[in-house]
């Protein structure tokens, strides 16, 4: 069955894989985007249209037509260009538009334990647009990962690319903290199933692994030849060494929200994995790469506005 799909950021990390499946299942594949995506493989096999926040009627018209939408639109941190809160309201513009438009399904990304009452902006939108979608009547899935890993990822990378070039790594607190990485591959394929099934559900996006940070690190320090000592440092000190790297690198590291996302475990949930590819296998098969290069965020989103997941 060939069904016109949207994938919002289909040049981007997560969406990028999914599109590419869909079109390998048949489907018709378009984009929202703020990236034109010019040099990209799939650009030939997508038609790209601009989000259009700022004109509701021009993006419900981009949306007309569309059999399923599938939202991977976020942004990782606040920054001078780009921020939470109008990420927040962006989204909500697109599921408004998505119900003019008479769009019959949405596949929504999310995040493990959102919550409209924290104070960390990330888990607070993520929050506030799981309820809005709820209430919008259109039916969805919400997909909750956690840490997404892959070629191209940053997280595991960027840990990677620190144990090799630093002589010791230090973790937040006794990081004890849990989470628990799925493949993009694996969610990928999650959010294409999705797209062509019925109802209302919540999906906790995770691996078969956990790991606490600590845990993390040194099995991935172990897996890239370059093990190191691990150990605890306050926050604080985290915070501004993970500053430091992200100056050099004109980038950021990580943010005192993730630390603080991090230890308050908000990357762990208590579910069955919903992906099957293990990290530590992938870690091993891809040993003589992994962060032999650092993976600058800001650096992909430039000169373009916010970018998906």
């Amino acid at each position: 069955m060939n069904l016109p799909i949207t994938v919002t950021g289909a040049f981007g990390y997560s969406g990028s894989r999914i599109a590419r499946r869909l079109l390998e299942h048949g489907h018709t594949v378009r984009t929202l985007t703020n990236s034109p995506g010019h040099g990209h493989p799939l650009a030939n096999h997508i038609h790209a249209a601009p989000f259009h926040f700022e004109a509701p009627d021009e993006l419900t018209r981009s949306l007309e037509g569309t059999a399923v939408l599938i939202n991977t639109y976020w942004v990782r941190f606040d920054h001078r260009r780009f921020n939470h809160a109008t990420a927040v309201q962006n989204t909500l513009t697109l599921f408004a538009a998505a119900k003019r438009a008479g769009v019959p399904r949405i596949v929504h990304v999310s995040i493990t334990n959102p919550e409209e009452g924290s104070p960390l902006p990330y888990f607070h939108g993520k929050g506030r647009l799981e309820r809005a979608l709820r209430e919008s009547g259109i039916p969805h899935t919400i997909l909750r990962p956690a840490v997404l890993f892959g070629d191209g990822d940053i997280l595991i990378n960027n840990i990677a690319w620190a144990l090799r070039h630093l002589p010791c790594f230090g973790v937040f607190g006794d990081g004890k903290y849990k989470l628990q990485p799925i493949h993009v591959e694996d969610f990928a394929a999650l959010a294409v199933r999705e797209a062509t099934t019925t109802g209302d559900r919540t999906i906790e996006a995770i691996g078969p692994e956990t790991f606490t940070y600590r845990e993390l690190a040194r099995t991935v320090g172990q897996i890239i030849g370059c093990p190191r000592p691990v150990f605890g440092v306050p926050p604080w000190f985290g915070y501004a060494a993970a500053r430091l790297v992200g100056w050099w690198h004109r980038d950021e590291f990580v943010t005192r929200e993730e630390i603080a996302g991090l230890m308050q475990n908000r990357l762990y949930v208590d579910a069955p994995p919903a992906g099957a590819t293990r990290l530590t296998d992938w870690a091993t098969h891809n040993a003589a790469t992994l962060g032999r290069s650092y993976a600058n965020e800001l650096a992909r989103r430039q000169p373009t506005l916010p970018t998906p997941v």
